[in-house]
């Protein structure tokens, strides 16, 4: 395994849709919904530990989870679940969690991943985000996994591409909101409109440059626990400094503002057994 490589499972949301098998207490992550004999966090870790170290999963949680995290990934270590103390929405906790490993490994390569996604062919999902590692390796870009429409469904985000045949990671040209079912035919009739799967891979260099660039207090903010990360002292400069960050999701505060996003249109079967966009 590539010893660049990190994950970082989100797995904060409480489920809403699912109740009362998903409850805030019991949330859906933790439950095996299909019957495959694995939660969906269980199912999700073995997919991505087959290509990443397991010691370089993280998994993002709310500090209510900790105890289920640990009891259904018993391999993982207290210091890689990452706990939120208050929730604000996923791009503070993507940033913390990029810090961290920045402060390990500089030359890190990292994939955020959602822990209530079913994939089958989890080979081909590899070979996906292996493609979108090396691009991230060499260039100063973000990638995402977008997956091809089968029906013009209006609970999904999409995402625009730029439609040049020859390049196989496709350039964002925009991310759509959920649109009416009209506008959803719409962007399937024009064929370079694929689902956001609310995957995404980048450096933790570029990354942390675009929440430099973009978001900066809130990069200040996490930026000045830099020497408490990975060590005794994280806990209290996170209890004390991570409910003053801004409740904004990724997609606001990072992914409108960049000019170098790019997406691959993901050759593997996918289910989203959450809610859409934001996880919180």
């Amino acid at each position: 395994m590539n010893s660049n490589y990190y994950a970082v499972i989100m797995a904060g949301g409480i489920g809403s849709r699912f109740w009362p098998v998903s409850t805030a207490e019991y949330p859906k992550q933790f439950h095996d919904m299909l019957g495959s004999g694995d939660t969906l966090i269980q199912k999700t870790f073995k997919r991505l530990n087959k290509f990443i170290p397991k010691e370089n999963i993280l998994v993002l949680t709310n500090e209510s989870y900790n105890s289920l995290v640990l009891e259904q990934l018993p391999m993982l270590t207290q210091d890689q679940v990452v706990l939120e103390p208050a929730m604000r929405n996923t791009a503070p906790c993507i940033l913390y969690a990029a810090l961290k490993i920045k402060k390990k490994d500089p030359n890190a390569v990292m994939i955020v991943a959602p822990s209530d996604h079913w994939i089958e062919d989890e080979q081909a999902f590899e070979d996906d985000v292996k493609q979108c590692f090396t691009k991230c390796e060499n260039e100063a870009v973000l990638c995402t996994l977008g997956i091809k429409p089968t029906f013009p469904n209006t609970g999904f985000g999409y995402i625009e591409f730029d439609k040049n045949p020859a390049i196989e990671i496709k350039k964002v040209n925009q991310f759509r909101e959920k649109p009416d079912y009209n506008t959803a035919k719409d962007f399937i009739s024009q064929g370079n409109f694929l689902w956001n799967a609310g995957i995404f891979m980048w450096s933790v260099k570029t990354i942390v440059d675009a929440f430099k660039a973009f978001q900066p207090e809130q990069y200040n903010l996490f930026f000045a626990g830099m020497d408490s990360y990975n060590t005794n002292d994280e806990q209290k400069f996170i209890a004390d400094n991570y409910a003053l960050a801004e409740n904004i999701s990724i997609d606001y505060a990072i992914l409108e503002h960049s000019k170098d996003i790019y997406v691959l249109p993901a050759t593997f079967d996918w289910n989203d057994l959450g809610t859409w966009g934001s996880l919180y």
